[in-house]
């Protein structure tokens, strides 16, 4: 219970997680559980998504919908993707890279990021159909359960919150927790099925571009696969 307190903690701001006094390797411990968080998240915000469908035009339930997801999250993930575009997309060093990353200052890559990021989340909510809704509960807990197989790649920087993830991290876990996403994509049929296929293209994308240039990931690369995993999720549901 406790590790389940952590990952709602670390990932929501819903007033039950344990925000403090953690110990080193708590937040890989609590890794099992992340799949799970993002059931929940995304079982509100669908909730929310679908209510807000019966009153109101698709662009305001959009964009008040994304307006709910941010807040479950705090905008943790997205505080990641920016940090990654404005490091990873730099002409420079990995080393060099990595600094930029660390940096809280938003760049004009993260913000592009963020805008790009933000607009495609708003629009595929906005077209979204009710036969598909139960996919925004699917993004958000395959984007999180792909943080699992990802902690096992080689990480960029050995004193950040990836390394104290991999460090708690069990590699058995990936296979238990992968229940949760591939009990929605059964329940969306066929659709989800290739959500889980765009979902797997995009995570493998991110990942191989943070190795490609900073030879490795961190913790903004797993917000980055957060959020990337959950576009290509969505967006693959309103073709």
């Amino acid at each position: 219970m406790r590790n389940l307190r952590i990952a709602f903690g670390l990932l929501t701001t819903l007033p039950f997680g344990i925000r403090g006094s953690w110990q080193p390797g708590d937040s890989g411990r609590a890794g099992i559980w992340y799949p799970l968080v993002g059931v929940v998240i995304g079982g509100l915000t669908w909730l929310v998504w679908y209510v807000l469908k019966q009153y109101f035009p698709p662009l305001a339930v959009g964009v008040m919908t994304l307006v709910v997801w941010v807040g479950l999250t705090g905008g943790l993930h997205l505080d990641g993707l920016a940090d990654c575009c404005d490091g990873l997309l730099s002409s420079t060093s990995p080393e060099r890279r990595l600094e930029i990353m660390k940096d809280p200052h938003l760049g004009t890559f993260g913000g592009i990021g963020l805008i790009l990021v933000l607009f495609s989340k708003t629009i595929a909510l906005s077209i979204l159909t009710s036969s598909n809704g139960l996919g925004i509960i699917l993004a958000a807990t395959v984007s999180r359960w792909m943080i699992l197989p990802a902690s096992l790649l080689p990480l960029a920087n050995p004193d950040g919150m990836a390394a104290d993830f991999a460090s708690g991290f069990k590699r058995s876990v990936v296979f238990i927790s992968a229940v949760f996403p591939l009990g929605l994509a059964c329940l969306l049929g066929i659709p989800g099925f290739f959500a889980l296929v765009a979902a797997g293209v995009a995570a493998a994308a991110v990942l191989a571009f943070s190795y490609s240039r900073i030879n490795g990931v961190t913790g903004d690369v797993f917000g980055m696969l957060v959020e990337v995993t959950e576009v290509a999720v969505l967006l693959s549901l309103t073709v």
